[in-house]
């Protein structure tokens, strides 16, 4: 009996510093293993917003060794689902690929208390998308 490998997800925002990061974060968590998370942006930031890590750190995930990365094709190619929130016209489409576009707000330049909420709306999608690649 051979196994499948797991599914890769690559979740894509403009900066990879808030959504992107929480989404990896929190699919990485609950899959547990079963699902290969990577996270990357069209134009990556300096460094993951403080407000993020904060609300992460809130419901036990600890993003600070994470840094925003730059988009590739190659990354693009390599997944199996791609995830884009708000990243516009910048995200490469490659046939084939199953893609969703996440509508959420962007955490820069929100405090805390908004940040939590765009956390929780993501943690109920993910926990969907678990469930969707690992029946």
């Amino acid at each position: 009996m051979t196994t499948q490998p797991a599914p890769m997800v690559l979740f894509v925002c403009v900066h990879n510093a808030g959504r992107s990061q929480m989404a990896a974060g929190l699919l990485a968590h609950h899959a547990a293993g079963k699902v290969e998370v990577r996270s990357a942006g069209s134009e990556p930031a300096d460094q993951l917003n403080p407000a993020v890590v904060e609300a992460m750190r809130e419901v036990g995930i600890d993003i600070t060794t994470e840094r925003p990365k730059l988009l590739t094709t190659d990354a693009v190619k390599a997944a199996d689902v791609v995830i884009t929130m708000g990243c516009g016209d910048t995200c490469p489409i490659f046939p084939g690929k199953r893609y969703e576009d996440w509508q959420l707000d962007d955490p820069a330049g929100l405090g805390l208390e908004a940040v939590r909420t765009i956390r929780d709306q993501i943690e109920s999608r993910v926990r969907d998308l678990i469930t969707e690649l690992t029946a």
